[in-house]
């Protein structure tokens, strides 16, 4: 962006002056500057990138945005605004205005990063398509995102995360979503929100600022369907107009509105997650061909369904995160399409005050489910709950404090041969479970 255009978007206060008519970026890390970037920092809690503007200038920044008065001699440009972060989503939307992209925007309790990957891999198969990295889903990542775009992107994908109320609406607001999708509202961050219908009401904050012309797309659950406040188009699609035809380790195939699409992935969960990437390639006008090619591109991401084979056994890593559906189905799902089955399982974070219930929820269905034939292991105070119940019904369970005892029990007790499953949340670490058996026996 040019000067003027920085100061127009920002409405910064002008210390000093280039008054020419150059190409800038926007940069908020010192490590990566370059010249022609005109340095913006950003505070924390423990943190005032204030304190590096000077070692912006060194590395060849051009000039900086401050929240005070003092100015550099070797800056060609000064900026000052009252608020850093507030300061960057002006630009951003500015960017994502000037550029024009048509905007998807993603939200939901689970699955949110599985469904941009998919609906990426899907768009790019016609259009020029920037989306969110890894799980960069706050205020500073969309941020980062749009300011990837070029004048060539056509498409841009925005993951939207959230820990509270608000935070998904002041996203969108500098977005301005085409095409909003929610990939459902479950119990991810009750603790925080308190109940399931407010988790719904966050989550619709993605439709607060869609083009009214545009598309809100989800799950079909009743309490996004109660939260929701769009007037425009919806469609909510789910598993009951699904008809899944083949069902194997890292491939499904299955029926959807009369036409036949793979995923090189497992679980009906995932086939649930790839409906709103159908639905959005026909919003964009592309062909079957296209959308059934790109659906079939994806693949999982890291800690994702993630296999390995370690030590002679298959290790399949689904640590990224877990909530108490996330985890009932991917132990289905795996379960049920692995021999020789091994289900570790860890604590699942965020869950409020009932979270020692939402544990026992899990082994409750566990138990309903019948798998005798499967050997549990938990790690963790609050897993240890699951363990309990599933023990109670006759079930093989161990359950351990840390992961280097799981890991050692499984190296000890367990035949090489067997397929082991790992679902926590992220705290839990269950990367420290590959390193141990990666190490095997001392």
């Amino acid at each position: 962006m040019r000067e003027d255009e920085i100061v127009k978007a920002s409405g910064a206060e002008v210390l000093k002056s280039c008054g020419e008519s150059n190409d800038y970026t926007i940069s908020t890390d010192t490590r990566t500057i370059k010249k022609q970037d005109i340095y913006l920092p950003l505070k924390g809690a423990n943190f005032d990138g204030e304190n590096f503007i000077a070692d912006a200038l060194n590395k060849g920044a051009s000039g900086y945005f401050t929240t005070g008065d003092k100015i550099f001699n070797n800056a060609s440009i000064v900026l000052k605004v009252d608020n850093t972060l507030k300061t960057y989503l002006k630009l951003a939307n500015f960017y994502r205005n000037k550029i024009n992209p048509v905007v998807i925007a993603i939200t939901g309790s689970s699955g949110k990063t599985t469904t941009k990957e998919m609906v990426y891999s899907v768009v790019k198969e016609k259009y020029n398509t920037i989306k969110t990295f890894s799980n960069h889903n706050n205020e500073i990542g969309f941020c980062q995102t749009v300011f990837e775009m070029t004048h060539e992107t056509d498409v841009l994908i925005v993951e939207m995360g959230m820990r509270g109320l608000g935070e998904i609406e002041l996203i969108s607001k500098y977005a301005e979503p085409d095409y909003a999708v929610i990939t459902n509202a479950g119990s991810a961050h009750i603790g925080r929100l308190g109940s399931l219908e407010n988790i719904a009401r966050a989550k619709c904050e993605v439709a607060q600022y869609l083009n009214k012309n545009g598309t809100f797309i989800a799950l079909n659950q009743e309490r996004i369907k109660n939260a929701v406040n769009f007037d425009g188009e919806k469609i909510y699609y789910s598993l009951d107009s699904v008809e899944v035809l083949e069902r194997k380790p890292a491939y499904s195939r299955f029926i959807y509105k009369d036409k036949e699409y793979v995923l090189n992935t497992e679980g009906d969960y995932n086939i649930e997650n790839s409906l709103s990437a159908i639905e959005l390639g026909y919003k964009l006008n592309m062909s079957y061909e296209e959308i059934k090619r790109g659906l079939a591109s994806y693949r999982p991401i890291e800690k994702r369904w993630e296999v390995q084979e370690i030590s002679g056994y298959k290790v399949i890593n689904d640590s990224y995160n877990a909530n108490p559906e996330s985890m009932k189905a991917a132990v289905k799902t795996f379960i049920e399409l692995y021999k020789n089955p091994v289900v570790v399982l860890g604590d699942m974070g965020e869950l409020g005050e009932k979270e020692l219930e939402f544990h026992r929820e899990v082994g409750e269905y566990l138990v309903n489910q019948n798998y005798k034939n499967v050997k549990f292991i938990t790690i963790g105070n609050l897993a240890a709950e699951i363990g309990t119940v599933l023990g109670r019904a006759g079930y093989q369970v161990k359950s351990f404090r840390e992961n280097s005892e799981a890991s050692c029990y499984i190296l000890d007790n367990l035949d090489v041969g067997n397929t082991i499953f790992l679902k926590a949340s992220r705290s839990m670490k269950f990367e420290e479970i590959i390193e141990g058996l990666k190490r095997g026996k001392l």
